[in-house]
């Protein structure tokens, strides 16, 4: 069993998988960084000074001791950073948009195939019933 896990685990697929997941994650924490520290601000100071990822509508405020430490911390709704999720989402998906259409554009359009002979027979039936 423990050669053939290592049979699995040294595939080309999984290893490109891990590769990609990854990545992924790297992209994800520079995409996170841009929105957070680039997009946001510039939408926040065009919204009149709002920081997005502050805004939350606090259940229950947080219980003070004291000694003025935090005993239970807020429950709130964070939808600020909520919005901050979705607009990561569209540029991670604006951004693969592009990549696959320069892809696609990089490798040309695919020639059409030959018809098989059978197609071939299909065409001219086709072509005498018309007559």
């Amino acid at each position: 069993m423990l050669k053939e896990f290592k049979e699995f685990i040294m595939t080309g697929n999984v290893i490109d998988f891990a590769i990609a997941v990854i990545l992924a994650g790297a992209v994800g924490l520079v995409v996170n960084g841009f929105v957070n520290d680039i997009i946001m601000p510039v939408v926040g100071h065009f919204a009149g000074g709002i920081d997005f990822g502050a805004m939350q509508k606090v259940l229950s405020p947080a219980e003070l001791g004291a000694d003025g430490s935090v005993v239970k911390p807020a429950n709130a709704i964070r939808y600020g950073k909520w919005f901050n999720t979705i607009i990561n989402l569209l540029i991670v998906g604006w951004v693969l948009f592009i990549l696959g259409k320069a892809k696609i554009k990089a490798m040309g359009a695919a020639p059409d195939p030959e018809p098989t002979a059978d197609q071939a027979l299909l065409a001219e039936i086709r072509d005498a019933l018309k007559k």
